[in-house]
């Protein structure tokens, strides 16, 4: 177990990895293995995302998911950081998850906020608060706030988010879901130019271009699963101010982009798994419930989204 990048702050380019699942729904750890050394493999990525929604971690037991950070920490975790999510509808198995991260060779933590915080957490800012100060307790990992859009109710209004940067010095970025240009726009100046910054890592995916010349961090995505070199691209053109560079990188992405962010978003990660097994990346489109398969019609638009961007 590499404890290498414990100090890691989340920034630049970090792909969301997905999960192969065989026929019987098991866990096919031999392509895991092969899509986490894939990724890995993509010159200029700064870290990878873990055991997050782009996993289907709603569906993995605690056990499952124990097991498959070993996997990927022994396949990769000596060569980049790997970004652990911490999912759970509580405090108290948010920091045994915490736990179990840390003392498996994660080295950051990508927080998602309990349901119940959709029923009004913003006028209960201590809820959050209180919620990330249990996870902190547990381990000294950086935590990445997962940031909802607000109409969700799970997502934090700029005062809290103020305040975590104030109250939990182990919180060290956002993962920016706002999915308001305006919104997103002020995370961004505010959060990375407080006295404590926050990195603002954008999940922007469907409109990335734009997000990325705000000056965000970095990029959070599960499309980077797919298009990690794409995304690499993208983030240097921008980072060089090389426009013209960045807006060819877009034109091959957005074909991507507006097939895996349609309505229904939840079916995201599927069409992306649906497009690494189609370009033979994944030896299967398995999902397990509550996702389910994509249709035929479905699996056509992923398909023509491939080759219009080139990658067929």
């Amino acid at each position: 177990m590499s404890r290498k990048f414990k100090d890691h702050v989340p920034a630049g380019v970090i792909p969301a990895a997905l999960m192969p699942f065989r026929q019987d729904m098991s866990i096919d750890e031999t392509a895991l293995r092969s899509h986490m050394r894939e990724i890995a493999n993509t010159d200029g990525i700064s870290s990878i995302c873990v055991n997050g929604v782009s996993q289907e971690v709603t569906a993995l037991t605690l056990g499952e998911q124990k097991r498959t950070l070993e996997i990927m920490v022994d396949e990769v975790g000596d060569d980049i950081p790997l970004m652990h999510g911490v999912f759970a509808h509580g405090a108290h198995d948010a920091a045994q998850i915490a736990r179990q991260a840390d003392a498996g060779g994660a080295s950051s933590l990508l927080v998602f906020p309990p349901a119940v915080f959709a029923r009004g957490s913003e006028m209960r800012p201590e809820m959050t608060i209180d919620h990330y100060k249990a996870i902190a307790d547990a381990t000294d990992l950086p935590l990445v706030v997962f940031q909802f859009e607000m109409g969700t109710g799970q997502g934090h209004s700029i005062d809290t988010l103020l305040r975590l940067a104030d109250e939990v010095p182990s919180v060290k970025a956002i993962k920016d879901r706002s999915n308001d240009p305006v919104l997103h726009e002020r995370n961004i100046r505010i959060l990375q130019g407080h006295t404590r910054p926050l990195n603002v890592l954008t999940t922007h995916s469907a409109w990335l271009l734009s997000s990325l010349v705000l000056g965000c961090s970095g990029i959070l995505s599960g499309s980077g699963s797919v298009i990690a070199d794409l995304h690499v691209a993208l983030w240097k053109a921008v980072q060089s101010n090389d426009l013209e560079t960045a807006r060819i990188l877009n034109d091959q992405i957005y074909p991507l982009a507006r097939c895996f962010y349609k309505a229904p978003v939840l079916d995201m990660h599927t069409r992306m798994k649906e497009a690494l097994f189609m370009l033979g990346r994944l030896p299967n489109d398995e999902v397990r419930l509550p996702w389910v398969k994509l249709n035929p019609d479905e699996i056509a638009d992923v398909r023509a989204a491939l080759e219009e961007a080139r990658l067929m």
